[in-house]
Order: structure tokens, then C-alpha cells, then sequence
């Protein structure tokens, strides 16, 4: 019988699955362990979970589990809308964010064609090119900064996106709102740029990428809820851009694409401030103990815009294991070209301290 790869797309024969942060669960059962002992710092999840207004909203929601979801998801779309101060029509919602980076693909992507992301970036817009048979020119960034000069220089006759995630995972880093205002300026008005701002909220002064938008430019900005708003599992994410561009994207949607839960949970969560301001707290707090350990005890690290820190432990996937039979999972990026680092999300303040606490045995580090 001849193998089910002389008829697949040949693009998919060497493309890697993208790995997703170890889970709980399966930590659990290899190591014996009882799963509410096991600490996860790899994903960047909340800490504090849903927003109890979303847990509620999610519960009354059940009762009409039976019915299908809201196609177009019009209340959520309103009320993102009126937040941004934009209409309903420069919103599309997607099952996490990372789906909208789909619908660009099917939007605006052929064979052959080219996609430019930073050397380090979100390893999602490698492999969405991948799929849809166009090559990604990966910029070098040996700093672990976006190059915006060199993406510019990059952009070829064929290029059609363009992504740049800021603050960028798994670094950290965040472009500024002068480079980027001059990058925009440069971008042929036939490419999409498309900002990727996931940890938008963690952000004391985030950039405004949103002008781009109203002025009309081929620019869509992707955020979710499933980072501060602590909604990872139920899967929703919005694009933001000018109309006509997500009359395009509606068009490579499937129907019903975000479930009813999802919707309610997102819905209840947006009028949550109390819930956000408690997360970027102990995000902030979180993060300035992680750095602050990492300097005493001489560990390189990227100072961090996020609700993450990548630091540089030597063996990434050795420090990874010595962690795992510790109960701590957090994320070695070999897969990201970063073997000497990890990344590890902000947690609440005890599972910081045990995570350091971990992270000194391993290494062989005195307390400070």
C-alpha cells in the first residue's frame, strides 16, 4: 500500500506540531505526583484564574448549552467595540487569537508566497506559512529585540504578511511607539502587518497600534482572553482592523467558530476591571521577584514587558527536567532556537518562591 504521503500536501511531510506547554495532568501521572502539588510556569496562564463575574456567566450559560452560539457573536462584538471606540464591523472573534493568525493565512497566503516574523518570535506564524505552503523569512534578532529595520529590509515582491508580536513571546521584549510609528511608514500599502498583542493589558504604556487601524492601514491587531482575563481553556481571541480587511477574514470563517461559553465568559470578563488590576498586580510583583532573583544570583535574563521572564540556565532542556522531578513545569524553547534559555511565567507569589527555591537546587545556587 503506498503511504498516505504521496497524496497529502507535501508542505506538512516535515512541518514540526507545535508543542504546547507540559500539562498538569500528564506531569501527574509520570511522576506519580498528586496533580494539585504541581506547579505550571510554562503556558503564561493566570494565576489567579476566570474573573468570578465570567465563572458565573459561564454557569448561567449551560442552560442553553443545547442551542447553537451566536454565529457572529454580536453582544461581545458591541461591547469590544465601544471599549476600543471603533464599530462592530473592525472586530472578528476567533476560537483563541491564534485562529485569526489561520484566517490570515487563508485570506492572504499562496504557495510561494513569503511571511516575515523576528528570528524569535511566536513559532505559530512559522507554522500557519508552512501549511499554506509560503516560506517565513525569519529576521535575526541577536539582541532578542524585534529588528524592525531588518524586517523592512526583508520584505520582498512576494511577501504578504508581516508579524510582529509585542510585547513578543517567548522574549518579552516591547517596540516602541516611535519605531513602530516608523516602521508603518515604510510598509508597502500591499502588506499586512499584523501585531500580534496577546499581553496588551500587562502594559503600563502600551503602544498605540490602533491608529493604524483608523487611519485605514492594512493592520490588524490580535488580542485574547485567554491571558489576563484567565480564559485560556475556553478558547477566544479578536482581530481589530479596518473593515473591508475583516470582510475578508469573515469570509474564511467557519460558522460558530467561538462556542456560547466562550462568548459569555468573554462578555462578563470585559466588565471585570477589578479582576485585570488584581492580575497585573501580582503580575508586576511576580515578575520584579523573578528578576530580582535572577540578578542575585548572576543569571542572564531579558527584562521583561509580559507576564513571563526568559532566562538563559545553560542546559534549557536539562533544567527543564530538573525542574519537571520537582514538581515545577516551565518551558524550554530549544524549539524557538533559544537552547540555553527557559521561560517562566509569572505565578502567585508562593509558586514564584518555590520555583526559585527549585531553581537554586537545581543550578547549585546559595540562597541570596
Amino acid at each position: 500500500m503506498s503511504s498516505i504521503w504521496d497524496i497529502a500536501n507535501p508542505q506538512l511531510r516535515h512541518l514540526a506540531v507545535y508543542e504546547p506547554g507540559k500539562p498538569i495532568e500528564e506531569t501527574a501521572r509520570e511522576l506519580g505526583a498528586d496533580a494539585s502539588k504541581i506547579i505550571k510556569l510554562a503556558s503564561n496562564e493566570n494565576p489567579l484564574g476566570p474573573s468570578p463575574k465570567a465563572l458565573a456567566a459561564m454557569r448561567a450559560a449551560l442552560n442553553s448549552a443545547n442551542l447553537y452560539p451566536d454565529g457572529g457573536g454580536y453582544y461581545l462584538c458591541e461591547a469590544l467595540a465601544a471599549k476600543l471606540g471603533l464599530t462592530r464591523d473592525h472586530i472578528i472573534l476567533g476560537s483563541g487569537s491564534n485562529e485569526i493568525i489561520e484566517f490570515l493565512g487563508h485570506a492572504f497566503l499562496n504557495r510561494g508566497d513569503d511571511v516575515i516574523t523576528s528570528e524569535h518570535a511566536f513559532i505559530a506564524y512559522k507554522l500557519v506559512a508552512a501549511v499554506f505552503g509560503a516560506r517565513t523569512i525569519q529576521v535575526p534578532s541577536p539582541d532578542l529585540r524585534h529588528d524592525l529595520e531588518g524586517m523592512i529590509a526583508a520584505i520582498t515582491p512576494k511577501t504578504r504578511l508581516i508579524f510582529i508580536a509585542n510585547p513578543n513571546n517567548p522574549t518579552g521584549t516591547l517596540a516602541g511607539q516611535d519605531e513602530i510609528d516608523q516602521f508603518i511608514e515604510r510598509v508597502p500599502e500591499n502588506v499586512v502587518v499584523v501585531f500580534d498583542e496577546a499581553y496588551f493589558e500587562y502594559l503600563d504604556d502600551p503602544p498605540d497600534t490602533l491608529r493604524f487601524v483608523r487611519a485605514g492601514r492594512n493592520v490588524a491587531v490580535l488580542r485574547t482572553f485567554s491571558k489576563i482575563q484567565g480564559l485560556a481553556s475556553l478558547r477566544i481571541g479578536y482581530g481589530i482592523a479596518r473593515p473591508e480587511l475583516i470582510q475578508v477574514l469573515q469570509k474564511t470563517r467557519q460558522p460558530f467558530n467561538v462556542n456560547g461559553l466562550a462568548q459569555a465568559a468573554a462578555l462578563a470578563g470585559l466588565a471585570d476591571v477589578e479582576h485585570r488590576r488584581e492580575t497585573k498586580r501580582i503580575t508586576d510583583e511576580g515578575r520584579a521577584y523573578l528578576q530580582d532573583q535572577f540578578r542575585a544570583m548572576n543569571l542572564q535574563f531579558v527584562p521583561s514587558a509580559a507576564n513571563f521572564v526568559l532566562v538563559k540556565v545553560g542546559d534549557g532542556a536539562e533544567t527543564f527536567r530538573k525542574l519537571l522531578e520537582r514538581q515545577i513545569i516551565v518551558r524550554a524553547l530549544k524549539g524557538y532556537n533559544l537552547p540555553e534559555w527557559i521561560r517562566i511565567s509569572v505565578g502567585t507569589m508562593e509558586q514564584n518562591r518555590r520555583c526559585i527555591a527549585a531553581l537554586r537546587e537545581v543550578l547549585n545556587s546559595p540562597p541570596a
